[in-house]
């Protein structure tokens, strides 16, 4: 019943934060340029900082998040973030500046460690044999969040671009509410250990995986993975706009599918494919495959053969909650907290530099000094990192015990 009720609350909690994401999507640019009186060019690079300033405070916050969870208990960390997203969603939803826009982010970049402590709490409530699959259900929620959420945003928007906002907001306190009566804890206080400011920094937080070899080296595995993830919300829209001559609503549509694809391959697929093929071969096919369809998204020559490519591409999804179900197996009960706050500092600071590195390649070749066009550079680059990703986590694995339980 525990076990039942816990891992209902974190799918819902992180569909529900994504639904509060994707709310906001559709009618960001319209606020940015309501309050700054400035084009949409200008909205452009003020939403491209706001994603640096979210991005950044992430990476700082996630190994507190994460830390205070192993200390204090994954319930209350876990609700006092809800809490502050839906304080963070109120004050966007009133900004009369620029200034109040990025004060928003900044407390969302800190709220939205609470991924680091959903996956701590599927470590908790997970047998070893599941946590791979059940890490892999955090990611269908995420899929049919991303659908969802700017759905409604869009329908929202209509009524004015702050309604959203608070719409989000609304959603934040009412799962806040639901998970003070529902939630139950799921880290034993014997299993808790003290808070130390050296861990809870996103250095710390990393080295100390260090004594953990095999975590420390998939780590690195999933530096390259979360870059080349991050080619496709950087540069789909201006690589489909680009190319094939796109609408926002052809972009929006193609969007969703991508949202279907992963829900389905990550809610349904993932169950029968990991424990087919095990864990570890299921990272080297999938990251292998996903290289694949990343490939397939730079040569394709139609829209509609895109759209093929979203298959295999969807199958890193697959790799990924495969490799944090064996980060997870070789960590200790009391530092699962620990391991997905070092997580969530990895992808802030992979969510920094994926987006200026591939929007500059994008807009070389591109450009009209490009020594050759190709528009779709970015998503090439990103197998090539996909394969990278592969062959590190290959190399990390190959001389490993194929079981190492935590002590």
């Amino acid at each position: 019943m525990k076990t039942r009720h816990a891992l209902a609350f974190i799918l819902i909690t992180v569909l529900i934060d994504t639904i509060g994401f994707g709310i906001i999507i559709p009618v960001l640019p319209s606020l940015i340029t309501s309050i700054t009186g400035e084009g949409l060019n200008a909205a452009a690079r003020y939403g491209g900082w706001l994603m640096f300033v979210y991005a950044l405070t992430q990476f700082f916050c996630a190994p507190i998040i994460g830390n205070l969870s192993d200390r204090y208990g994954r319930r209350p960390v876990l609700l006092i973030s809800l809490f502050a997203l839906a304080i963070d969603y109120v004050i966007m939803g009133f900004a009369a500046s620029i200034f109040v826009l990025f004060v928003g982010r900044m407390i969302a970049g800190a709220a939205g460690a609470t991924f680091a402590t959903a996956n701590a709490f599927i470590a908790d409530v997970s047998s070893e044999e599941e946590r791979a699959q059940n890490f892999g259900l955090i990611g269908a929620a995420f899929g049919i969040g991303f659908i969802i959420g700017p759905a409604i945003g869009g329908l929202l928007g209509e009524f004015g671009p702050r309604v959203p906002f608070f719409a989000a907001a609304a959603l934040a306190l009412l799962n806040m509410i639901y998970g003070y009566f529902i939630l139950p804890e799921t880290l034993a206080p014997e299993n808790r250990r003290p808070f130390k400011i050296e861990r809870a920094n996103p250095v710390g937080a990393i080295l100390q995986m260090r004594g953990y070899p095999i975590v420390f080296g998939l780590l690195g595995a999933m530096f390259f993975f979360q870059i080349a993830h991050d080619a496709l919300p950087a540069t789909w829209t201006y690589y489909t706009m680009e190319k094939y001559e796109w609408s926002e609503r052809d972009v929006g549509f193609s969007l969703a599918a991508v949202g279907v694809i992963i829900a389905l391959v990550q809610g349904l697929l993932i169950r029968v494919v990991i424990p087919y093929f095990g864990e570890e071969l299921s990272i080297y096919w999938g990251f292998l495959v996903g290289a694949f369809g990343f490939v397939g998204y730079a040569f394709a020559p139609t829209g509609l053969i895109l759209y093929l490519f979203m298959v295999p591409q969807s199958m890193m999804m697959i790799a990924s909650s495969a490799m944090r179900g064996v980060m997870s197996k070789r960590i200790p009960v009391d530092s699962q907290g620990e391991l997905q706050g070092a997580l969530s500092s990895l992808m802030g600071l992979t969510a920094m530099i994926a987006p200026v590195f591939m929007t500059q390649l994008f807009g070389f070749f591109t450009s009209d000094t490009a020594p050759v066009y190709f528009p779709g550079v970015s998503f090439f680059a990103a197998g090539i990192l996909a394969t990278i990703t592969a062959l590190v986590a290959w190399s990390v694995l190959r001389n490993a015990e194929p079981s190492v339980k935590s002590t």
